[in-house]
């Protein structure tokens, strides 16, 4: 789930020196990728001395851990740690009419008051986290959650807390987007995005009643809004036109059209709220969590005020990494979305605002690959030359935005920079609420692409894995995980061979009864291809006789394999060697016996990989780089697949 597309970052260069750890055994440490974080709703208020103050929910690879304030008239700034443990994030906040800022999220509803400058209230709850909240004629506040409908209500003025529960059952995550209640206090729901649906619930007996018939529901979000006449109106799937209904006191009512629109004034949203007016009339112009500066406008005198301040940061998540053309390790993080490059020559970083989630990333020749969320965009960067922030149409963008393969592709899960040198291959899980993904081919010398839908390829499926076959062939492995909130709808997972040159399936078979993912996928030694099966099963595929040769489940001692939404655990050796990364060590591959050798047991969980470099191994824990020297190796890199 999307924690921000947009945070308000200078996107300034940081460049730093690492100061790397030897942590011995051949590990190093080389520090925090992207040592910022990212922000889940921002509101303008003031506190119990009416000074302006600003409320930040703050997000770093823990997820969201404390609340950020910073008051604007004498320029402090303190962090207020969560009173129950970081986990996931928020997803839709609120500011209540009583100034209080409320949001929930990992099982707890919580309220902090600026004007105690305190958390004042918390309870845990039905998983698991809002995706609407609202407050009603009386000041109650109410939150819907991800991923079953749980409702809960919370009385600021008596302090009474009710939790509802689940309150509306499918057989895939609901993502209720909107929540209104209308001047007689009831609550209305909309959800996505399998299948929309807009839900009544009476407050008093907790009875849910839904709005649109069975036969009628599509796929997309239902929305409802409460409107200055007390009513709540509501539209089964946004964007689609003359299809609204008005409720009031539970009762349903289809109006088609509507055009007068007079929502009442409530400061919430989701994710990306960023309520900027203060009581006063001032303005937060800006909130800039990466340069640690905000700035404030006042209208009336037409002055501005800058305020410099910090915060504490673990660091972002780390989506993964791979070796550059220009011999550094380059990836991207999330929340925020961060580029950064690690040089081992010279132990400094670099770190940048960049396009969207780097999912996956891939070397080819002289450049470097992206495979980015949402919307599955393919871009393609030139470390040979300057850094321009990349904007499509745009060509002297670097990186450059190549294509783009939504909603076919949404969440990429794999990068195969093809040997041919001119291929790349992207692959992944569709949209929201949708089943079933698909390819998308770029060729770099006619610069176009070929956008295959899993009609094209395995009805329901969506390709997790990728590899190059000997023959200039493609193997695919699927993953039966439909799009995010979506219904999965396959029984196992299967392998596939891609034609590429007609990008056409040639064979695909469910080879290992009851897998539901393959994780990775690459070429090993004598064109066989080792693979990993739901995280714990490793396997070597002949694809000429397009039989199994060998399978396993992996060591226990040794943990799950890294994973990532991109997860890269083979790192392949410039002698073809085939390492894998466990969640507790780095292991080798004996090519003739397929038996996994413990190289060595890392000092941290290894949770994603993964290239080699001048012979180290480069691995993910937690927001840090770590690298493994493997005994006797080379120097050089070569391609992940």
């Amino acid at each position: 789930m999307l924690c921000a597309f947009l945070f308000l970052l200078a996107g300034q260069n940081a460049n730093t020196t690492a100061a790397t750890l030897d942590l011995g055994n051949g590990f190093q440490q080389h520090g925090v990728a992207t040592p910022i974080s990212g922000h889940c709703g921002v509101v303008a208020t003031v506190d119990g001395q009416q000074h302006d103050v600003v409320l930040a929910w703050l997000n770093d690879h823990r997820g969201c851990y404390e609340l950020l304030l910073i008051d604007v008239e004498t320029g402090k700034w303190g962090g207020f740690p969560l009173p129950f443990p970081a986990g996931d994030q928020p997803f839709a906040s609120i500011l209540s009419s009583r100034n209080r800022f409320y949001t929930h999220f990992n099982s707890h509803f919580v309220e902090f008051d600026p004007v105690q400058r305190a958390f004042t209230f918390f309870h845990e709850t039905t998983p698991q986290m809002a995706m609407s909240m609202t407050e009603d004629d009386q000041g109650v506040i109410w939150s819907v959650t991800y991923p079953q409908c749980g409702v809960v209500a919370f009385n600021p003025a008596t302090r009474e807390f009710k939790d509802y529960g689940c309150m509306h059952r499918e057989n895939w995550k609901q993502y209720p987007r909107s929540v209104a209640a209308d001047e007689a206090g009831w609550i209305y729901f909309g959800i996505g995005e399998t299948r929309d649906q807009i839900l009544i619930l009476n407050p008093a007996t907790g009875k849910v009643t839904p709005v649109i018939p069975d036969d009628e529901r599509g796929h997309g979000y239902s929305y409802v809004y409460r409107d200055m006449d007390g009513k709540v109106y509501g539209a089964p799937v946004v964007g689609r036109q003359n299809n609204w209904y008005v409720f009031h006191k539970g009762q349903a009512t289809h109006i088609g059209k509507h055009e007068r629109q007079h929502a009442k004034p409530i400061i919430a949203g989701s994710q990306l709220l960023f309520h900027a007016a203060f009581p006063d009339g001032r303005r937060l112009q800006s909130f800039d969590l990466a340069e640690r500066v905000l700035v404030v406008t006042d209208p009336k005198t037409k002055t501005t005020k800058t305020i410099r301040f910090d915060y504490q940061s673990e660091g972002a998540e780390i989506m993964g990494l791979a070796a550059s053309p220009d011999g550094t390790i380059c990836g991207g993080t999330a929340f925020p979305f961060r580029f950064f490059s690690y040089d081992p020559r010279t132990d400094r970083w670099v770190n940048r605002e960049c396009y969207r989630q780097w999912n996956t990333v891939a070397r080819q020749g002289d450049r470097f690959f992206v495979g980015g969320y949402g919307g599955g965009v393919l871009l393609e960067w030139d470390p040979a030359k300057p850094w321009v922030a990349t904007k499509i149409g745009q060509k002297d963008s670097n990186p450059l935005f190549l294509a783009e393969a939504a909603p076919t592709i949404n969440r990429p899960h794999d990068l195969l920079a093809h040997p041919d040198g001119k291929t790349l291959v992207l692959g992944g899980t569709p949209s929201y609420g949708l089943t079933g993904g698909g390819l998308l081919i770029w060729n770099r010398e006619t610069q176009k692409s070929v956008l295959l839908t899993h009609n094209d390829l395995i009805l329901q499926h969506s390709t997790m894995s990728l590899a190059a076959l000997p023959d200039g062939n493609v193997i695919g492995g699927t993953t039966t995980s439909p799009g995010t909130g979506g219904q999965k709808k396959a029984n196992e997972a299967e392998l596939y061979v891609l034609d590429l040159a007609t990008q056409r399936l040639q064979w695909h078979q469910a080879i290992l009864p009851g897998v539901q993912e393959f994780t990775d996928l690459c070429l090993g030694p004598e064109g066989l291809v080792y693979g990993l099966a739901d995280r714990t099963r490793f396997f070597v595929f002949d694809p000429a006789q397009r039989k199994v040769l060998h399978d396993q489940r992996t060591p226990t001692e040794f943990g799950p394999m890294a994973f990532q939404q991109g997860p890269r655990p083979f790192v392949c050796g410039p002698k073809n060697e085939v390492y894998a990364l466990f969640a507790r060590g780095i292991g080798r591959i004996e090519p003739r016996t397929f038996r996994i050798t413990l190289l060595a047991r890392s000092p941290v969980p290894i949770q994603a990989g993964g290239d080699i470099l001048n012979g180290s191994i480069y691995f993910i824990s937690g927001p840090r780089v770590y690298s493994y020297k493997v005994p006797g190796s080379s120097s050089g890199s070569h391609p992940h697949k």
